[in-house]
């Protein structure tokens, strides 16, 4: 599940059709005597992930939105989600990717779902404001080329919200993200959890969840990672040493995004591949990965 995404470049070596769009805003309003209605609930998207490309709508509305990345691949990807600033458009981005350096001042990461394993699924919700928006798979494995490469972006257009956003998902428990580490603000117990993912920064992070096979190690994820951004490679093993459960994609500091996983009881890896945005290395490599236990 390794990938480049901070250098937006395709030459980095360091290392994700909508079910629905906004939510159904066509019944009609209750009249004063009514009783009042619940909470706004964020807007639905889902977005299916292939080899490679996404299935996705075009177009959606402003606000708290969840997506819900379905993917139908044969291996990992992931959907980050990049705001682009100053009118820039797709086109302007794909440009960028072709040239050196760091990643122009006007792209953003806003989150997006963090890779689940190939035919699973994975989640995430961020507010989005409207402008222009590309969704785009980083993940090089296998054979070390970021999808994008491929092929995997899509262009989104958020338009302005008609009616009041949702409030920011419930949340029992915060991570947060730092250079280089995880903090969490309890312990993880088994059973479904919502996130909330908070970035202090100064860098952008990510935060990907691998859950460890049983009598395996973190060591066992990182090694099978290695071998299969070899550019030999074309496939996954049939057998991996963890399950990617999914997180929340690179965000900016500021940046918060949420999301929900039901997480069995067993070893778990925290990682974030993000190169760093002085000497270019993952910011695993910097120390930002942990194993913790699920009781």
């Amino acid at each position: 599940m390794r990938r480049s995404h901070g250098s937006v470049h395709l030459v980095v070596t360091a290392l994700i059709v909508a079910a629905c769009g906004p939510k159904d805003q066509g019944a009609a309003k209750p009249d004063s005597s009514a009783t009042p209605s619940a909470a706004a609930t964020p807007n639905s998207v889902v977005v299916h992930a292939k080899d490679f490309g996404f299935d996705a709508p075009n177009e959606i509305a402003a606000g708290m939105t969840t997506f819900r990345l379905v993917n139908d691949g044969s291996t990992f990807h992931h959907m980050q989600i990049l705001r682009l600033d100053s009118g820039k458009s797709v086109a302007d981005l794909q440009q960028a990717f072709k040239k050196p350096g760091p990643p122009p001042h006007w792209m953003v990461m806003v989150g997006g779902p963090a890779a689940p394993d190939p035919k699973g699924e994975a989640n995430a919700t961020v507010d989005l404001k409207a402008g222009n928006y590309a969704l785009v798979c980083f993940v090089n494995v296998p054979g070390g080329v970021p999808h994008v490469a491929k092929g995997m972006i899509h262009p989104l257009t958020v338009t302005a919200a008609t009616a009041a956003s949702a409030p920011s998902p419930k949340t029992d428990l915060v991570v947060t993200l730092a250079d280089y580490s995880f903090t969490l603000s309890t312990p993880l117990t088994a059973g479904t959890h919502t996130f909330e993912v908070r970035n202090t920064g100064p860098q952008p992070h990510e935060f990907q969840i691998i859950q460890i096979a049983a009598g395996k190690t973190s060591k066992d994820v990182m090694d099978q990672i290695a071998k299969e951004m070899n550019p030999k490679v074309t496939k996954l093993a049939a057998t991996q040493p963890g399950r990617a459960v999914g997180g929340v994609a690179g965000i900016m500091p500021g940046t918060p995004a949420y999301f929900t996983a039901d997480l069995p009881a067993g070893d778990y890896l925290l990682i974030c591949f993000i190169p760093d945005g002085k000497d270019g290395k993952p910011h695993f490599a910097h120390g930002m990965m942990q194993t913790v236990k699920v009781t």
